[in-house]
């Protein structure tokens, strides 16, 4: 088999300690195979750094695993060509496994170029996608939170989120701050409602008939108190953020031209595959890193299942929330195509593939540098126009009407 890198390491990756296996041509041509053991601190990553260069090495790979892999990809980083495998791709045969024949199985595979590095981004990116991952999580919890205040409003028989839509907005604090101060009375509680909430009193009034306890007062201060902090926490997230991404602004601003992709999903996106897009040849690498396209699973002729893979879950959960607005944005091609897909796929397919086409979309505005065009709501039934006409004369015929197509006089005629 022919080699690809004569000098190259494999490294089997743990917790606490890591086995790296050198594979180097000796004076006389001959390959020699040498593995050493080292600690995860990093004064002895430092000492592998310096064997490795003593014995000329040039290419290391190493396994992708949990987070273990970091604190020597850290190390090794701007040293030697590294890669970070999917340790699904390089499962060794079954049989005597060690420490070292794993290693010494990465490093065969390295030096027959058999191994694809895992995409691995910048250090500015990494420490991107560490505000933007914490963030989303924040925000999670911060849900759960106010989920967790509405169910002991529910056990006072507080019924506020019957009647507004959101129990944080200002009417709903107005009123939890009175419920804990121990006013109880419906009808001044009612009075503070603001803005459209004015025209629901009397119902407002109804639904603060409660019977609010000493403990409900303590379980409501507890959770304002953890929903205050989260605020200031995304706050403060939001802030280091911007500043993190301002050189990308003009990729932020197409990504956000984008139907149901909001400035902080445009963020997300940039956090997770860069702004330049360079690591992804096209438009199809990306969507298959991301996890947005059928699975290819074919045998024997016939095609089996088509789930997608994992992918990138942060992505992909970002992406699928901006399809869920875009399938909702009206007279778009991507409602168009929801709605196109939904009746025969399902709803959750068809968000899917709206989120895929927002990706594919977004990545021709950045390696383009162009705006955003909405192709419009009668795209896809302009371009398979034909069956667009048959099928609904069919469906009309079937009911019992006789249809004759006459086209309407061009604009302006």
């Amino acid at each position: 088999m022919r080699v690809e890198h004569e000098r190259c390491c494999g490294i089997d990756v743990h917790k606490r300690m890591i086995v790296a296996c050198v594979i180097v041509p000796d004076s006389t041509g001959q390959v020699v195979k040498e593995s050493r053991t080292y600690g995860t601190m990093r004064g002895e990553l430092q000492v592998l750094v310096a064997w490795l260069h003593s014995v000329g090495c040039t290419h290391v790979a190493m396994e992708s695993t949990g987070v273990y892999w970091k604190p020597v990809y850290n190390v090794l980083e701007g040293e030697f060509e590294l890669l970070v495998t999917n340790a699904e791709h390089i499962k060794k045969v079954p049989g005597h496994k060690t420490d070292v024949s794993d290693a010494e199985w990465i490093a065969d595979l390295l030096r027959h170029g058999l191994l694809q590095g895992s995409f691995i981004p910048t250090r500015q990116q990494r420490a991107l996608r560490d505000l933007t991952r914490y963030r989303t999580r924040l925000v999670a919890e911060r849900t759960s939170e106010i989920n967790r205040l509405q169910k002991v409003l529910e056990d006072a028989n507080i019924k506020l989120a019957s009647v507004a839509t959101d129990i944080m907005g200002v009417t709903g604090r107005l009123i939890l701050q009175e419920l804990i101060g121990g006013n109880s009375d419906p009808a001044l509680l009612a009075a503070l409602a603001r803005g459209r909430l004015r025209e629901k009193q009397s119902l407002l009034e109804q639904a603060l008939q409660g019977q609010v306890t000493d403990h409900h007062r303590f379980m409501l201060i507890q959770h304002l108190s953890h929903i205050d902090y989260l605020d200031e926490a995304i706050h403060n997230l939001d802030h280091e953020i911007e500043e993190q991404t301002r050189p990308f602004e003009e990729e932020l601003q197409r990504w956000d031209q984008l139907p149901g992709i909001s400035r902080r999903t445009a963020e997300i996106i940039i956090a997770e595959i860069g702004a330049d897009l360079k690591p992804f040849p096209d438009a199809k690498h990306l969507a298959s890193w991301t996890g947005l396209c059928p699975g290819n699973n074919r045998s024997a002729g016939k095609r089996k299942s088509g789930k997608t893979r994992k992918g990138s879950p942060w992505l992909r959960r970002a992406l699928a929330e901006a399809a869920h607005a875009a399938a909702r944005t009206k007279n778009s091609y991507y409602r168009a195509l929801y709605h196109r897909l939904a009746g025969r796929l399902g709803k959750k397919r068809a968000t899917i593939a709206v989120a895929h086409s927002l990706l594919v979309t977004g990545y021709c505005l950045i390696t383009r540098h162009e705006d955003f065009r909405d192709a419009g709501s009668t795209y896809l039934d302009q371009r398979y126009l034909e069956a667009v006409k048959s099928r609904s004369v069919r469906r009309l015929e079937q009911i019992g009407y006789q249809v004759t197509l006459t086209p309407l006089p061009a604009a302006g005629t």
